[in-house]
């Protein structure tokens, strides 16, 4: 995780805050942004794993997969947050996972301008190296709720339902990404949520929040790990943001 999150401070560095005609930006046939920087992040961290697990397999938002059936396999998400990295916004992260058996066993979420780095084992937290845990919010009303765009809400889910969960929450606020769930794992937000979820988005998140002592499902309660969405919240509060999203 140390190499790693060296590869994801040293290269977003030298592109942040730059013009976009310097970060090589471009957009993906899904019309989502792709930088230099997102390339030259997920090419370094691959063959930092080749290097050192060459039986190991990959998983990769940017330069695709690589040895998928292998029991341990790789999840990375260069820069998630892309849209903040391209607006100047220091909330985009690094996400690096290692799953076994199809399963994440240990997530990494690092802020490389903040220097900011948040991993865990389903079991235990860490924020730069101290241990870490969600706070105990009970209510709806006393909860910080974060999301990633709110616009994604409406074209995935009944907007209605949002709304609902929207009015009863304290206040809620975006520009989350990854940086959201880092924000609830040491307790400084108690809801995130994602409309829309893919495997690299996912698979460094559900450790870190677990073991933070957070619960994380899909809009439905169902298994994370196969989701295309997420809530991530404290126990006390997570059936309180599901029966909110369930009620369209």
């Amino acid at each position: 995780i140390g190499e790693a999150t060296a590869i994801s401070k040293e290269v977003p560095r030298r592109y942040f805050k730059k013009p976009l005609d310097q970060i090589g930006m471009i957009s993906k046939s899904d019309a989502s942004p792709v930088t230099a920087a997102d390339l030259e992040i997920e090419a370094k961290l691959r063959e930092l794993i080749a290097g050192k697990f060459p039986a190991h397999g990959i998983i990769g938002e940017e330069h695709g997969n690589t040895n998928t059936d292998a029991e341990f396999v790789w999840v990375l998400d260069p820069i998630d947050g892309t849209k903040s990295f391209i607006s100047g916004v220091p909330l985009f992260t690094t996400l690096v996972a290692l799953m076994q058996q199809g399963k994440p066993v240990c997530g990494a979420i690092y802020q490389p301008i903040l220097d900011e780095l948040v991993w865990g084992n389903n079991n235990e937290c860490f924020f730069n190296g101290k241990p870490t845990r969600i706070r105990e919010t009970k209510s709806l009303a006393d909860a910080t709720m974060l999301v990633t765009d709110a616009r994604h809400v409406s074209e995935h889910h009944p907007r209605a339902a949002f709304n609902a969960l929207a009015a009863d929450v304290k206040f809620w606020r975006t520009w989350a990404d990854g940086y959201g769930y880092a924000l609830m794992a040491t307790g400084y937000a108690d809801i995130m949520i994602d409309p829309v979820m893919n495997p690299w988005d996912i698979m460094a998140v559900v450790p870190v929040v677990r073991g933070a002592g957070g619960v994380v499902t899909d809009f439905a309660g169902g298994d994370a790990v196969s989701a295309k969405s997420l809530v991530a919240a404290s126990p006390l509060l997570h059936a309180q943001v599901l029966r909110r999203l369930g009620n369209a």
